[in-house]
């Protein structure tokens, strides 16, 4: 009987075939197979009723041929992307374009990718959920109906190559709103006192004169100098002594915006970079258990975790670390996120047993270092609290209170595993009544800081708490407002150009709904209502977009131009036209006003925007023809040409090595490897080592 297996990974496709017997094939529709076209707006709009119409793209013509193929020879067809709504819409594409009913198709759903999470899910077939594939739709085709009918307004009105989207507009307000607090913020001037006690204890000033005192309640070098003044004279002693026991609970396990989160802060690592390592965990890599994924499905915001594992996990600590280590129940934690998909899982290893020490010996650097995290964070979650002890010791006078504090790690709990302890301040022992000499006081101006910017992790953290884009959602996001240059990464902080600010305060005069947090995040819990069948989708989609058609007609006629050039009272030195200031992404330039006839530009300092440069040469001659050899450029990055392009079409990945095979007589290139150096022949595969000399 044959069997065949539909994923959307060739990855996940290759993982899963090896658990599986001859009379199973698993291929991959890399991705959606349709999707609406990108030529034109794709929605047939009647009335209250939205038709997407879908197209196969070209890439994907050849492969349904195969997938048909295959089908029409099985006696089984199993559906099994994510199970996620994309996951669930990819699934309802590939059964459309093969021409089968997609609810008559078994789909079968795992969060991790091992063999036994593959038998279970076969011999337990559900249907295709409709639901998540209209609440999939529905937000496919909004925001269809954003970028490509609010886009060419900022072109008509801004300029030229920008978009807008529901999640993308709303997150660069974000942005934009932080660059504005920081541009408008006045720091404050503030004093401290800081005072040692004997033996250079450091202690904070909590009361003055009956007063409290804060970090901005001395505002003035006078009052911080008569409070010092008060002070010279006074005698102080020890006027209570406080300890309590605290205790620090586990952090529960990653889903995927914390995952984000840690990785960013951690190790450094992108959103989109996280995501992609955590793809490859998910869809199989080579383990001591053979090959198979490491983590669950790395797009949750559940952290539900499987009853197996968690029995699991509490073995190995109860082995490794001892009964102190181990809770006596399972800990257990609840998602906060709006319309969390409580059915999934969080983000775990598939197999404790592939500890990162054995990890080290089959995954790459930076996969082992989030595997490392995602392991410590899942195995650190079902251990014990920590505890600690705190003290808080008051120091009295007549004039003033100081409060000198204390802590010291009893019990390490889960941080044995994860995470950094606080450093120990350990106090000596000291009693009530005990008389305190201060050492020094002194006063120290300071100023409040601004803001600060966000960085990535802090962006998917607001955009969470938010409840703006899902968690599939969070890392394109980021991607798309840096690929558009409407945000730049510095230091980690995400800051926003020129642009992002004339796009923003048009968005917020004329289509507020579209950068508003509130409006963004009801939208989505509108589409979670689809998907658990408690709205329809196109009575969501009328609702949005007859009045957001009305906005975007409105705006045509009245929403100002942006495009304001500014004549400079000079000519263009290419044709003569004037040259006149614009604005750009990256902010003022000097451009021709005869644009796009002409397109002389410049930046504000004289220096040409876009200057010719000349290819630089290697100094050897082309193999073809005899002309110089140069290095060019493209969008797959460095080549070497020839000179005389383009009666020369001569090019090589590599530079050519100025001389000639002694095997085939054909040119060879140079190529430097880990190594050495060789030249080596493209056509025969001879090589010679290259010394440092040569």
């Amino acid at each position: 009987m044959s069997k065949l297996i539909i994923v959307e990974s060739p990855a996940k496709a290759k993982t899963i075939k090896n658990f599986l017997g001859s009379e199973y094939k698993v291929i991959a529709s890399k991705g959606h197979i349709r999707d609406l076209p990108k030529s034109s707006f794709g929605i047939k709009v009647d009335g209250d009723k939205f038709t997407p119409e879908y197209r196969i793209s070209s890439d994907h013509s050849a492969l349904v041929k195969e997938i048909k193929a295959l089908a029409s020879d099985a006696d089984e067809i199993y559906l099994a992307t994510d199970e996620d709504r994309e996951g669930e819409a990819i699934a309802y594409h590939i059964a459309t374009a093969i021409g089968k009913k997609p609810e008559a198709l078994p789909r079968i759903v795992f969060h991790e990718i091992t063999k036994s999470a593959i038998e279970v899910a076969l011999a337990n077939p559900r249907v295709l959920d409709m639901n998540s594939v209209n609440a999939q739709q529905a937000r496919r085709l909004l925001d269809r109906i954003v970028g490509y009918k609010l886009s060419p307004l900022l072109n008509i009105k801004i300029q030229r190559g920008l978009s807008a989207g529901r999640v993308q507009s709303s997150a660069l307000k974000i942005l934009v709103d932080r660059e504005r607090e920081i541009r408008d913020f006045k720091p404050i001037e503030y004093f401290s006192i800081d005072t040692k006690f004997k033996s250079d204890l450091e202690a904070e000033l909590v009361e003055f004169q009956g007063s409290k005192i804060e970090k901005l309640t001395i505002t003035n070098k006078q009052r911080a100098q008569f409070i010092l003044d008060a002070l010279k004279n006074d005698k102080f002693q020890i006027s209570q002594i406080e300890s309590k026991e605290r205790k620090t609970n586990a952090q529960p396990p990653f889903m995927t915006s914390t995952l984000q989160q840690s990785a960013s802060n951690r190790l450094g690592f992108s959103p989109k970079k996280t995501m992609i390592l955590a793809q490859s965990l998910y869809e199989g890599v080579q383990t001591n258990s053979g090959f198979m994924g490491a983590i669950t499905y790395m797009r949750t915001d559940s952290l539900n975790i499987a009853k197996e594992a968690l029995n699991a996990a509490r073995e190995i600590i109860k082995s490794e670390f001892g009964l102190d280590y181990l809770p006596k129940s399972a800990n257990i934690y609840t998602t906060k996120s709006k319309g969390a998909q409580e059915a999934h899982e969080a983000i775990r290893p598939t197999n404790l047993s592939f500890t990162p020490q054995i990890a080290a010996q089959y995954l790459e650097k930076d996969m082992l270092k989030l595997y490392t995290l995602i392991y410590n964070r899942f195995l650190a979650s079902q251990m014990s609290p920590s505890i600690s002890q705190t003290q808080n010791i008051m120091i009295k006078s007549d004039n003033a209170t100081f409060k000198l504090s204390g802590r010291k790690v009893v019990f390490d709990g889960f941080y044995k595993v994860y995470g950094d302890m606080d450093k120990d301040k350990i106090l000596p022992v000291l009693n009530i009544g005990e008389t305190m000499s201060v050492e020094s006081m002194q006063s120290s101006g300071h100023f409040t800081e601004p803001p600060s910017r966000y960085s990535e992790a802090g962006l998917v953290k607001k955009l969470e708490s938010l409840g703006i884009g899902r968690p599939s959602t969070y890392a394109p996001t980021i991607s798309l407002l840096t690929s558009r240059d409407y945000v730049k990464v510095e230091k980690k902080q995400l800051i926003p150009n020129d642009i992002a600010f004339t796009i923003t305060s048009v968005l917020e005069e004329n289509f507020k709904d579209i950068v508003d947090s509130e409006f963004t995040s009801k939208m989505e819990e509108k589409l979670d209502d689809i998907a658990e069948n408690k709205a329809d989708w196109q009575e969501v989609l009328s609702k949005f977009y007859y009045p957001f058609i009305a906005k975007i007609d409105d705006g045509k006629k009245n929403i100002k131009s942006q495009k304001v050039a500014q004549p400079i009272g000079e000519n263009c030195p290419d044709c003569g036209g004037e040259l006149v200031k614009r604005k750009g992404k990256f902010g003022e330039f000097i451009a021709c006003s005869n644009f796009p006839k002409c397109k002389y530009s410049r930046n504000l300092l004289g220096q040409a925007k876009f200057e010719k440069k000349e290819p630089s040469k290697i100094g050897v001659n082309c193999p073809g023809c005899g002309s110089d050899i140069v290095e060019r450029f493209s969008k797959k990055g460095k080549f070497y040409g020839c000179s005389n392009y383009p009666k020369c079409k001569f090019i090589s990945n590599y530079p050519p090595a100025g001389k000639n095979c002694p095997e085939c007589s054909k040119y060879m290139v140079f190529k430097e490897l880990k190594k050495g150096k060789f030249n080596e022949c493209p056509a025969c595969k001879y090589k010679e080592e290259v010394s440092n000399n040569e």
